[in-house]
């Protein structure tokens, strides 16, 4: 905590001093010490932020807020000087954000202004993230998910249910339950729904790297079998 709350108080001097943003700030006093790869990405996806593929219009439609609008206003509360709880606690609390927005939201930000690397979180797991839009109903996606007969239609694999809010979202440990999914649904219309998935507690860039492979093609053969 101590040496974030340092780091911040570096990056508002050389705002003060150069009249560069934050993200700037940050970047060049990270290049500095010896860190640039921990500096803010470039050239990110268009309407997605840092790492994140989650679009600014998804997350506008879930949180009432799109990406810049969710970053300037945690940098004016002082999200860097915070823990990764602390942030996603504060964004349920006080905004009224649902937990897996407010998990997707805090890891975006930290690896937007260079607090972790991508793909890793506070404790030092990595996630994978899976997202794909299919034409059914989005009450007929979240079946697919939280029915076990659906679900073995498309995913092996052992899952061990946590908690299931139809038809908004769906948590569930993984196989020997040392790594857990997160699920959002998202509806795009009457007959068009979003998945967007995190796998969490992986243990290293590679194991990610592994499964992210492993959910964009369980994502096609979910698409597959859900559509005519």
């Amino acid at each position: 905590m101590t040496s974030r709350k340092s780091l911040k108080s570096r990056v508002r001097a050389r705002m003060d001093k150069t009249g560069e943003s934050y993200t700037t700030a940050l970047r060049r006093i990270l290049e500095k010490a010896g860190h640039p790869q921990v500096s803010p990405p470039t050239g990110r996806p268009a309407g997605a932020i840092g790492t994140s593929k989650v679009s600014d219009l998804t997350v506008r439609e879930r949180t009432g807020r799109g990406w810049d609008g969710w970053f300037t206003l945690l940098d004016t509360w002082g999200a860097t000087g915070r823990t990764h709880t602390e942030i996603a606690r504060w964004l349920v609390q006080e905004h009224q954000v649902d937990n897996w927005s407010a998990q997707n939201i805090t890891v975006a930000y930290e690896q937007e202004r260079g607090m972790r690397a991508p793909g890793q979180n506070s404790a030092g797991y990595y996630s994978a993230t899976g997202s794909k839009t299919i034409a059914v109903p989005v009450d007929r996606l979240y079946e697919a998910f939280a029915d076990a007969a659906e679900r073995e239609r498309w995913l092996p694999g052992e899952l061990r249910v946590r908690t299931a809010t139809a038809p908004k979202s769906f948590r569930a440990d993984w196989q020997d339950g040392s790594t857990r999914i997160a699920v959002g649904f998202v509806a795009k219309g009457d007959a068009k729904a979003q998945v967007a998935l995190i796998h969490e507690k992986l243990a290293d860039a590679d194991t990610a790297a592994r499964m992210k492979v492993f959910w964009r093609e369980r994502l096609a053969a979910l698409k597959t079998l859900l559509e005519p």
